[in-house]
């Protein structure tokens, strides 16, 4: 699966954190800094997928998630 918008796009510096525990672009107060980590703990280590992200700033970005059919297990 490929979500991917037109928007900003985001720095390198993002692009390496986004998945980080408790990391955020939002000001203080804003969001709760555990969407991007949830997520990957779903995908990678729960159904042992991977999820990736390419972003491209003034161009936007994209998310490839993909899950195994059958587990390594």
């Amino acid at each position: 699966m490929q979500i991917y918008d037109n928007g900003i796009g985001m720095s390198e510096d993002v692009k390496q954190r986004v998945f980080d525990y408790m990391f955020t672009t939002k000001p203080v107060g804003k969001g709760i800094r555990l969407g991007m980590a949830i997520a990957y703990q779903i995908v990678v280590d729960k159904h042992r997928g991977t999820i990736e992200v390419d972003s491209t700033p003034g161009y936007g970005t994209e998310f490839t998630i993909r899950i195994p059919l059958t587990s390594k297990k």
